[in-house]
């Protein structure tokens, strides 16, 4: 059984998309393999098998290892809901809300869920493929790691590092990490992966000729950067979209400092007809046929910030234009009269006025909700499945109009009497090619084409892993996955 290890120069150096294309790699071998990912700080999760939390990046790669998510491939999640305090998730469930500080000393109990989530992978798959967290070099973080250098040292690893030539600086980046590991953990690294280059290879070989003898460490190869490739973002919000046709249906996002699970708008980013906008701090929320108020892990203050910027009046007056409006978990909270906290779960403790535009108010209460779901739409009956993820529970007459239908026969959401307002906790409701038809419709795009949102996600990880047989020394990553 072996365990390899991906770690990156920096954040979005490529490390999740590395770890998806060899898990993929490694299916195509024939070998049983499971993505792992010790810690991981993010606000776009996903609800696993066992009725737990894992960041999203693991769902994905455990689509690409062919397996279905278990909270074992992400034993520590982070979830900020402040600029300087977190809720720690262990094995699936929050356990705790905690500031830095404090986080810095309850890693030696992290560390534990890690190392027996790695230990059961371990027995069950011929390889562990592991994903760090931002960069081991980070000195301030080295003290108790868990999610790099520590991790890897700890199970014994070896260690394959990632940089993104497109950002600029790539062998100072490569160079200067190396530099700041220790002896022992320099030894583990057994490579190094160039991602995203653009140009001709030949212009770039001095450079990796002086990499390998400056280092003595061989470059194992160098990934092309794609313009059209589109994987769930981990963390920061990916504003690419498809080519568009004539007929656009024009979608607004306001992003609130605490948006979770923005890849719910994925497939609309994807899809030819929508034209999708996220308005940040500032913007005027321009002309829309729909808005759309994302899921938020803190919602009260999130709301504060909304209504700061100017956009509550800017929804007042979409609706009164006959614009649509979607709430969707964090989002439909808001629609209510009032979001109570009156156990500080996401900061301080209290209540807030809520956007009043449907009759029902929500309390956060300390059991999250964790639930994969299917069910159907009220909107043509049509067929839909997601996830549910929420410390809330709402409860007033507008629920009982709900736009949503659920297999296990209960309800979810609200639906406005005049039609122009739905509020639901499921997310990922757009995936299911029929759900997003019907909405689209619903928000006025009249001869909707039909996106099969998760086939374009397969085709990009089959795309990832014919990446790897052209551009990486196949070779050598048998052999470090003891092949």
């Amino acid at each position: 059984m072996t365990t390899l290890m991906v770690q990156g120069t920096t954040s979005d150096a490529g490390k999740s998309t590395l770890v998806t294309a060899l898990c993929r790699w490694l299916v195509r071998q024939g070998v049983g393999v499971v993505p792992f990912k010790p810690q991981n700080m993010a606000l776009n999760s996903a609800v696993t098998a066992d009725g737990g939390e894992i960041g999203r990046a693991q769902a994905v790669q455990a689509q690409a290892a062919n397996l279905v998510p278990h909270t074992d491939m992400n034993p520590v999640l982070l979830k900020p809901n402040s600029d300087t305090g977190s809720q720690v998730i262990i094995h699936g469930r929050a356990v705790t809300t905690m500031n830095a500080v404090a986080y810095h000393d309850y890693k030696s109990i992290a560390m534990q869920a890690v190392l027996a989530s790695h230990e059961r992978l371990r027995a069950a798959y011929q390889v562990v493929m592991v994903e760090g967290a931002g960069s081991p070099a980070e000195i301030n973080l080295r003290a108790g790691d868990i999610a790099n250098m520590g991790f890897a040292e700890a199970v014994d690893c070896p260690v394959l590092l990632i940089a993104d030539i497109n950002r600029g600086g790539v062998f100072a980046h490569l160079v200067g990490t190396l530099e700041l590991l220790s002896p022992s953990e320099q030894a583990r690294v057994k490579g190094f992966i160039i991602n995203r280059f653009r140009g001709d290879i030949a212009l770039l070989q001095p450079g990796l000729d002086w990499l390998q003898q400056r280092t003595g460490k061989p470059v194992l190869g160098v990934l092309p950067y794609v313009m059209d490739l589109h994987l769930e973002a981990e963390d920061g919000i990916d504003q690419r979209q498809a080519s568009k046709v004539e007929q656009l249906l024009k979608v607004v996002v306001p992003v609130l400092p605490r948006i979770s699970n923005h890849t719910d708008f994925d497939p609309l980013r994807l899809h030819p007809q929508v034209d999708l906008q996220f308005i940040g701090p500032g913007q005027a929320i321009p002309a829309a046929d729909l808005i759309i108020l994302p899921g938020s892990k803190s919602v009260r203050s999130d709301l504060a910030y909304l209504r700061a910027n100017g956009w509550e009046q800017a929804i007042s007056r979409h609706l009164r234009y006959g614009g649509k409006l979607l709430g969707i978990c964090g989002g439909l909270q808001m629609l209510g009269e009032q979001v109570h906290d009156p156990l500080g779960l996401e900061g301080v403790a209290g209540s807030s006025a809520g956007l009043g535009l449907l009759a029902f108010e929500t309390v956060l209460e300390t059991e999250k909700q964790l639930r994969n779901v299917s069910g159907r739409l009220v909107l043509e009956d049509a067929k839909v499945s997601g996830y549910e993820i929420h410390a809330g529970v709402s409860r007033g007459p507008a629920l009982e109009q709900a736009p949503v239908w659920l297999d296990d026969g209960r309800s979810d959401g609200a639906y406005s009497d005049d039609g122009q307002i739905i509020g639901t906790y499921l997310h990922g409701l757009f995936e299911v090619p029929a759900a997003c038809g019907a909405l689209l419709r619903w928000a006025g795009l009249e001869d909707v084409q039909e996106v099969d949102y998760h086939a374009l996600r397969e085709r990009d990880i089959e795309r990832l892993a014919d990446l790897v047989e052209r551009h990486l020394d196949t070779g050598a990553l048998r052999q470090l996955c003891h092949l």
